[in-house]
């Protein structure tokens, strides 16, 4: 059987080391990083398997993913001197 594709919005920030992060907010505790953007697809898409397997299995996660997911609306980036 094969499942629906389902899709995630992935926050990515490149870190003062160089080193790229990516967290998923709709399934809290799930995050990677790597070193090159093409890496960090992967890596998070491999996360994401990871956290929706846990899911299946693990009630305490579930609840977990009810209490503190969030669904983010990009408004952009701004930068402020002061």
């Amino acid at each position: 059987m094969v499942k629906n594709p389902q899709q995630f919005k992935v926050i990515i920030e490149q870190g003062e080391d160089g080193y790229f992060t990516a967290s998923v907010p709709m399934l809290p505790g799930c995050y990677t990083q790597a070193k090159t953007l093409l890496e960090l697809k992967k890596r998070i898409r491999e996360a994401i398997l990871l956290c929706l397997e846990v899911a299946e299995t693990d009630s305490q996660y579930r609840r977990h993913l009810k209490d503190l997911a969030y669904e983010p609306s990009f408004v952009g980036l701004e930068m402020v001197k002061v």
